[in-house]
């Protein structure tokens, strides 16, 4: 198995290429309009056109008011703003927050870290497929509730929430107990490919980061609607309306509002090219290997996404062995070469342990193609069964 000259990535839930429309749009905020925002001359108020101009677009896609975008340094920042603001500006009130088994860790290690302060967190489990029940939600809700997060997208899995149904048995409890609970999603792997808005997705709060859809890494955003109540986590020189100080990283700012608004505009056109290639490498592996588990609902979930366990055989070794063919994926696995941790996701799936770091997502991007389909079909079960044939790497005990 010889590597092909292209190096095929395949790896797009982890972080995407910035794209050239992008750097172009960001480049004169370095080197010409790099003025700081908060300053009154001509450079800087250059500077505070270009972040206000990127609010507003950003707001036109969630459909929000332009004060409700809060910029941060990215997605785990949003998270655990989200959490952690809100949790403390209604400690009085309530110390009950819910959230979701198969949560990324910036919003779970959030939630434990507000339990060692008093918080009571319960954390709903999903069903086969990863699919939380808004009746799970509604009966875990109790009068000291004050928030509730649940992911629009997981980032291993693909698997898409029924948000709206949330939202609204979470709104229907907040109006019979006559008291405000907050509802957060961290829609970090949506953008692109599912509607932001967050009025249909009847949320509070919503959390995006920019180099999920080919924007620059260290930038993100926290939507936050008008009247939530919210405890600043970074405070200084009150930027952001005082909910997040320190100075705007502004060609980072531009670049995400172009970035989402070319994925925006592209998000229908996308879904429907990668949709059939998800698909047709779904059923190839399933075709050409016995003994493979898809993971994730079959067809409520992203249209880019692919997480398939195979069975006597650990991951580790099919991404080596897929890197050396010139293949870029990931694991479903939290692998390290000194501990293998199985995925929480998997596990919460009901995937035992073995089976849980036998997994490999796959994560199409706009720059796939169908001949890297045919060449991912062409490697990959061939790879497994030579593996499964190693007792070293099959993962038997």
């Amino acid at each position: 198995m010889a590597a092909q000259d292209k190096l095929i990535y395949l790896d797009n839930a982890a972080t995407t290429a910035v794209r050239q429309e992008v750097l172009d749009a960001m480049y004169p905020h370095f080197v010409t309009s790099f003025g700081n925002p908060s300053g009154i001359h001509g450079v800087a108020q250059e500077a505070r056109k270009a972040v206000d101009e990127s609010r507003e677009t950003i707001a036109g896609i969630l459909g929000c008011r332009i004060g409700e975008v809060v910029f941060t340094s990215g997605g785990t920042e949003a998270d655990n703003a989200a959490i952690k603001s809100v949790a403390l500006a209604l400690r009085h009130v309530g110390n009950h927050i819910i959230t979701t088994s198969i949560e990324h860790h910036a919003v779970l290690h959030s939630c434990h870290q507000l339990e060692q302060f008093g918080f009571d967190v319960t954390y709903l489990p999903v069903d086969s497929d990863g699919l939380v029940n808004p009746d799970d939600v509604a009966n875990a809700i109790t009068n000291q509730t004050i928030l509730v997060s649940v992911m629009l997208a997981n980032n291993e899995i693909g698997s898409i929430q029924p948000m709206s149904s949330i939202s609204d048995v979470v709104r229907q409890e907040s109006d019979r107990r006559e008291k405000k609970i907050v509802m957060h999603t961290d829609a970090v792997q949506a953008a692109g490919y599912l509607d932001l808005n967050v009025r249909e997705l009847g949320v509070d709060l919503l959390s995006l980061s920019s180099h999920k859809f080919h924007g620059p890494k260290g930038v993100g955003l926290l939507y936050v609607k008008r009247g939530t109540p919210f405890e600043p986590q970074m405070t200084g020189g009150g930027q952001e309306r005082e909910r997040r100080s320190g100075t705007e990283n502004v060609p980072g700012i531009v670049g995400m509002a172009h970035a989402l608004r070319l994925a925006t505009d592209e998000r229908e056109e996308l879904s429907a090219r990668l949709t059939p290639m998800r698909d047709r490498i779904i059923e190839g592996l399933q075709r050409d290997l016995d003994r493979v588990r898809l993971n994730g609902h079959p067809t409520r979930r992203l249209a880019n996404n692919v997480n398939i366990s195979f069975e006597n055989v650990e991951g580790e070794p099919i991404l080596l062995g897929l890197d050396l063919a010139g293949i870029c994926a990931s694991s479903g696995s939290a692998c390290s070469s000194a501990s293998l941790e199985p995925s929480h996701v998997l596990l919460a799936i009901g995937l035992d342990a073995d089976l849980a770091q036998s997994s490999l997502r796959v994560t199409l991007g706009r720059d796939n193609t169908d001949s890297d389909i045919d060449y991912l079909l062409s490697v990959l079960p061939d790879l497994v069964a030579r593996l499964r044939q190693m007792p070293s790497l099959s993962g038997v005990k």
